[in-house]
C-alpha cells in the first residue's frame, strides 16, 4: 500500500520536512543509542508481521536486520515502530525513526517534495484485484458496477479511480482506514472487491478463513516499486542504508549464501573478494566495518534468500519471483558494481 500526501496534505508535509531538516549524523546517532529505530508495517505477512511471541519477520524486516547488522553488528539490535499509512511518511520526517522499510511505492513527489530520499527497490510490484470465486469474474474489465474496499489515504484510491475511468466502468468506493479493516470489509461482504498491491493481497488471502475462495485476478493496473526510505541530508546515511540493499542482491548474484559465506571468503574471484571485503576498504569508506556483507548475509541471507523464506516459495504465499528475480534470471534485480 502506498500512503503519500494524499492522505495529510502535500503542503503539510513539505512544510514538516522543512522544519526538520535531516541530522548528519544519523549513524552516530543510531550507534550511541545502540538500537536501529526502524518504521514497519505491523499486519502485512510476508513484508513485515509479528508472531504470536513478538517476534518480527517479512522481507522488510530482514532489510531492517541486514542494515542493524551493517551498523552495529547486530541483526537483533532493531525496535521495530508499527506505522500506519497515513503517518509513515511524517515518522520518518520529524525523527521519529531511522528508516522506512513499510512497503512504501518510490514516486516521484516522495523522493523530490517531501525531504526524503528511496534508496532503492526490494520489492517490484503493482496494484491489482481480489474477488471471491463465487462471483464468477476472471478479468478486471468485468467488474463493471463493482463495490471496491480500499485503504484510505493511499495511492490505490486514485490508481483505482483512473482505471475505471479509462475503461468506461463505474464503481463503488467502501473506504476503510487500515488493510485489515478493508479485509474485514471484503469477507464480510461490504464490497464485490478488494484492490491493494498484489503482493498485499497475497498477504490479506493468507488471513481469511478460507483463502481458497478467493482469487487474484491477473491485471496490474499501476507500477509500484517498493522500497526503504531515509530522510534528505544525510549522505553518509543514505549512502550505508543503499549499500545494505545493493549488497544483498550482488550476494545472490555472486551465489553468496548463509550456508556457504566463511567458505567464500577464499575465493579469488576478485568481484567477491571486494564484495565480502577481503580486498579494498569499500565498507570503512562509508563509516563500517569492510565486511559489511558478510554481516548481511550471516544475518539474514542473500536477497533471493529473503524473498524465499518471507514471500517466495518456502513462505505460506508462495509468490513466484517474477519481475523480482535477478537481471540474469529475467528480472529487474540489479546491483551496482562494488569496485
Amino acid at each position: 500500500m502506498k500512503a503519500s500526501y494524499l492522505a495529510v496534505g502535500f503542503g503539510a508535509l513539505v512544510a514538516v520536512a522543512m522544519a526538520a531538516p535531516a541530522s548528519a549524523a544519523t549513524l552516530d546517532t543510531v550507534k550511541s543509542r545502540g538500537q536501529l529505530i526502524c518504521g514497519v508495517n505491523n499486519s502485512l505477512p510476508g513484508f513485515s508481521a509479528p508472531d504470536e511471541k513478538g517476534q518480527w519477520s517479512g522481507i522488510d524486516v530482514d532489510y531492517c536486520k541486514a542494515l542493524a547488522a551493517v551498523v552495529l553488528g547486530d541483526a537483533s539490535k532493531v525496535k521495530y515502530v508499527p506505522l500506519n499509512a497515513k503517518e509513515r511518511l511524517t515518522a520518518l520526517q520529524t525523527g521519529e525513526i531511522d528508516v522506512l522499510a513499510r512497503n512504501t511505492t518510490w514516486t516521484m513527489s516522495r523522493d523530490t517534495g517531501l525531504g526524503l530520499s528511496f534508496v532503492g527497490v526490494n520489492y517490484y510490484d503493482g496494484q491489482g484485484f481480489m474477488v471471491k470465486k463465487s462471483l464468477g469474474v476472471k478479468s478486471a474489465k468485468d467488474l463493471n458496477g463493482a463495490s471496491v474496499c480500499v485503504q484510505a489515504g493511499t495511492t490505490t484510491e486514485l490508481n483505482l479511480a483512473d482505471y475505471f475511468r479509462a475503461n468506461n466502468m463505474k464503481y463503488q468506493s467502501v473506504v476503510f482506514d487500515t488493510s485489515d479493516q478493508t479485509l474485514t470489509g471484503f469477507n464480510s461482504d461490504r464490497c464485490d472487491v478488494l484492490t491493494s498491491d498484489q503482493s498485499q493481497l497475497y498477504g490479506l488471502r493468507s488471513k481469511l478463513p478460507d483463502p481458497s475462495k478467493a482469487e487474484v485476478l491477473p491485471e496490474v493496473i499501476s507500477k509500484e516499486p517498493l522500497g526503504p526510505v531515509v530522510r534528505q541530508g544525510d549522505d553518509q546515511w543514505f549512502n550505508i542504508a543503499r549499500w545494505t540493499l545493493i549488497a544483498m542482491l550482488n550476494l545472490e548474484e555472486a551465489g553468496v549464501t548463509k550456508k556457504n559465506v566463511d567458505e567464500m571468503l577464499k575465493s579469488t574471484n576478485p568481484d567477491v573478494r571486494r564484495l565480502l571485503g577481503a580486498d579494498g576498504d569499500f565498507g570503512s569508506k562509508m563509516g563500517v566495518t569492510n565486511d559489511f556483507a558478510v554481516k548481511i548475509v550471516k544475518a539474514v541471507g542473500n536477497y533471493g534468500e529473503s524473498f524465499e523464506k518471507t514471500v517466495g516459495m518456502d513462505s505460506p504465499l508462495k509468490i513466484a519471483r517474477g519481475l523480482n528475480a535477478l537481471w540474469t534470471k529475467g528480472g529487474l534485480m540489479y546491483g551496482a558494481p562494488v569496485r
